[in-house]
């Protein structure tokens, strides 16, 4: 870091001043295994079913319909008995 601060390459300097800055974040995010992935996972799948719903005249289905795409009931279906 002490390198990068003391570059005289504007980019490397602005980015060594961020990396200190939000360092805590950053080690906090390691250690727990956070992942961006997961978020943007949820966000799409919600987009798809926004644009699934156009045509529902009420709000409260579009949403019923997201709560049961993205974190709805466990449904389990009967099985057959063997």
């Amino acid at each position: 870091m002490f390198r990068a601060s003391h570059s005289r390459i504007p980019e490397i300097v602005e980015l060594a001043k961020k990396i200190r800055r939000r360092r805590p974040d950053i080690l906090r995010t390691i250690r727990l295994g956070y992942s961006n992935a997961r978020l943007e996972a949820s966000d799409n799948r919600i987009k798809a079913t926004i644009r699934m719903a156009h045509g529902f005249h009420h709000v409260t289905n579009l949403i019923a319909l997201v709560m049961l795409r993205c974190g709805g009931p466990d449904i389990r279906l009967p099985q057959p008995a063997i």
